[in-house]
């Protein structure tokens, strides 16, 4: 079987040998590694099964003074530290009257030329399963309009403003979903972070009031158009987890280990006959903690539990970042491409 068959089979839920993986590395681990191997050529082991074809711009910048942007909802973010920083909200209150709201032109300005590329790049890789990115979600947009703590607060006591703003990103996102319709790729890949370590950020009532419904919308559009919904989310969801599979996400990437519920075997157990999981190796944990020796019992217990009747696709939550031990990057490497 191909890359993208591997791929397709295990989000169909069908078992496969090998189970298809993905393995992100920061360019600081990259060249240790270059260097604990004595060359780049470790690199050509690495099997791309999933690869990105197109993407997107739902957070156009422009530069401004050394190290800060803008983007073209009027956000000024701080871009010269890890993680960007978000400076000055383009939105600062709870009102559209006085502000600009960018109009759909801004966004598919450039998305012709985009969707050329990802139909050149569609025919240079036939055996890989394609993505198309859509960048950042509702709610990563709305606190990036906003600002996160007054977005926060917006959902308790401005939820007729929210209401309003969700309904006007949303439109957006079907604008998109339908401008890539005629790009054959496999799936579509939304990103929205809802969880935190705790549970659903801003908690699973107002979850299902104000995002449930919009991205049941966004993901039947999705459908439409013949492509799997695949969503990057960070943190714990289980309190949401039977609503995002009532309305229809294919695949939910990122199943960080570490939140509160999110344990990877139970997940599989409650709902792995209806979704696929994609990641599921601690970040916070593993990788940067355990012991070669663990790094590589985990991963091969990952691929048999986790791919039990298919539903996985094997990667770290997040990509292999600066600081993690060195002996444990190359045991992630080695477990991956055994």
């Amino acid at each position: 079987m191909t890359p993208r068959e591997l791929v397709a089979a295990q989000i169909d839920h069908q078992e496969t040998d090998p189970i298809p993986y993905s393995l992100a590395i920061d360019g600081s681990i990259e060249e240790q590694l270059d260097e604990h191997y004595g060359s780049a050529d470790w690199r050509e082991r690495i099997v791309t099964y999933i690869s990105s074809v197109g993407h997107q711009d739902s957070t156009i910048k422009t530069p401004l003074k050394e190290g800060y942007e803008r983007d073209v909802f009027g956000t000024v973010w701080r871009i010269d530290r890890r993680p960007f920083h978000l400076e000055t909200p383009g939105m600062p209150e709870p009102t559209f009257a006085g502000y600009e709201f960018p109009s759909l032109d801004v966004f598919m300005a450039q998305t012709d030329e985009r969707k050329a590329d990802a139909m050149k790049a569609l025919a240079d890789k036939p055996d890989y399963y394609t993505t198309i990115s859509m960048g950042w979600g509702l709610f990563e947009q709305m606190w990036g309009i906003r600002g996160f703590e007054n977005a926060l607060m917006d959902v308790v006591v401005n939820e007729e403003f929210v209401e309003e703003l969700l309904d006007r990103l949303t439109e957006f996102y079907l604008a998109f979903v339908e401008a890539w319709a005629d790009v054959p790729a496999d799936a579509i890949m939304f990103g929205d972070d809802w969880g935190g370590q705790r549970g659903v950020l801003i908690g699973p009532d107002r979850w299902r009031k104000l995002f449930k419904p919009r991205w049941g919308k966004i993901y039947d559009a999705t459908h439409a158009t013949g492509k799997k919904v695949i969503t990057h989310c960070c943190g714990s969801v289980r309190e949401i987890m039977d609503d995002i599979v009532e309305i229809g996400l294919d695949v939910l990437e990122s199943c960080q280990p570490e939140p509160a519920g999110m344990d990877p075997y139970e997940l599989k157990k409650d709902w792995g006959d209806k979704i696929t999981f994609w990641g599921c190796l601690g970040s916070q944990s593993t990788l940067q903690f355990g012991s070669p020796e663990q790094i590589g019992a985990e991963v091969a217990k990952l691929r048999r539990e986790m791919g039990k009747g298919g539903g996985y696709i094997l990667e770290p939550a997040k990509a292999l970042q600066p600081g993690t031990p060195l002996e444990n990057a190359v045991a992630v490497f080695e477990a991956f491409t055994q």
